[in-house]
């Protein structure tokens, strides 16, 4: 056997003196057993999967203020700190979930009431219908079909009954499922922002000693593709609902303050701020208010469509030297694959992939380059 001897590299890591001697057969059964313990650790925390890579896009996000902040008050890095900017989390991100979740819930129970009611006694004909064309004969039909007890079909009645019930247990489970996961990922974020440095350490040398100088470089990207994304979906998000927001009590919009928050929470996804704006216009428009419905549509587009081309790509764009295309492609495509962790992971995806092949093909400086010789032949 070689030298097992030990030695410190630098302060937390050490290195053995020598190599040590293993068999074909040893080295292959400690690969097999190390992938078992691999994925036996993944079947143990696959339900809390979600919440650990939350935690992580959270800690990355949020690390340029939390080392700012640890700079200025050393004394309070782990412990103070790590609670503030969790309890910050919560502030910006699960008050404001809650306050839009809570009204909905209410309005799925006035829901499935009134479902209860149509079932029992019919839906009355709107007024509507008799200021439009052929209105008499549209509320007759109305009324023959939908209008008096017992119109709804046994079957649709009972479908919606059945489903009703259904889907409220399902939510209520998935509702409580998702409360035990937030809690995990929030105590996740402290233990990172606690331990940052440690972790970061750890993650550089295992980076190195698996991948060599190119593992280094690539996990370097992908947190610079994570903050940026970061950046460009959740604070353009959180501007989009406050401009529309403050658009909506402008121009008298029912809840202002709900619709602003659904905005800015819809806003996060690419082009999804416009369903949010679009029920805004629609609940004006049932109060009457067809200007304002229509400056409330003309402005979501406006301000939807600055952000989305412009802002989010520069924000984007510039932290992982990405085309637009592929920040569009990495984003939507991570969505459908993913679900919203993809609106992060999918841009950090691309980010390594271009990064290596611009090393690969020696477009950029890198420990993948190609020889000089392949460079120079034409």
């Amino acid at each position: 056997m070689a030298k097992e001897q030990v030695r410190i590299e630098k302060p937390g890591t050490f290195t053995l003196d020598g190599e040590v001697e293993m068999s074909g057969s040893q080295t292959r059964s400690g690969l097999v057993a190390l992938a078992i313990l691999v994925l036996t650790g993944l079947f143990v925390l696959k339900g809390f999967l979600p919440a650990l890579v939350w935690a992580v896009v959270f800690a990355i996000g949020l690390w340029p203020l939390f080392e700012r902040a640890a700079r200025r008050w050393p004394r309070h890095r782990h412990e103070a700190l790590p609670m503030l900017f969790v309890g910050g989390v919560v502030l910006v991100f699960v008050v404001p979930l809650l306050m839009v979740a809570v009204p909905l819930a209410g309005d799925a129970h006035a829901v499935t009431q009134w479902a209860e009611q149509a079932r029992q006694s019919g839906i009355p004909a709107p007024a509507i219908l008799q200021k439009l064309p052929h209105g008499a004969q549209l509320t007759t039909l109305w009324n023959q079909k939908l209008g008096n007890p017992g119109q709804v079909s046994q079957l649709t009645s009972h479908a919606m009954g059945a489903g009703t019930v259904r889907a409220s247990r399902e939510l209520g489970a998935q509702a409580l499922h998702r409360l035990v996961l937030l809690g995990f990922m929030l105590l996740t974020l402290f233990f990172l922002l606690r331990q940052a440095e440690d972790v970061t350490g750890q993650l550089r040398v295992g980076s190195r000693r698996l991948f060599g100088p190119a593992g280094e470089d690539v996990g370097r990207q992908v947190i610079n593709s994570v903050h940026g994304t970061v950046t460009g979906l959740v604070l353009v998000g959180l501007g989009e609902g406050l401009i529309l927001g403050l658009l909506y009590w402008g121009f008298g919009v029912p809840h202002p303050t709900l619709f602003g928050l659904l905005t800015a929470l819809l806003a996060m996804v690419p082009f999804g701020a416009a369903i949010g704006f679009c029920i805004a216009a629609l609940a004006l428009l049932a109060t009457g208010k067809v200007v304002g419905a229509i400056v409330i549509l003309v402005a979501g587009f406006l301000v939807s469509f600055v952000a989305d081309h412009f802002v989010r790509p520069v924000l984007i764009g510039g932290s992982t030297r990405l085309p637009f295309l592929w920040v569009l492609l990495g984003i939507l495509g991570g969505a459908e694959g993913f679900g919203l962790l993809g609106l992060f992971l999918g841009p950090a995806i691309m980010a390594a992939l271009i990064l290596l092949w611009r090393e690969w093909v020696g477009a950029q400086k890198g420990p993948l380059n190609p020889p000089q010789a392949i460079v120079v032949a034409r």
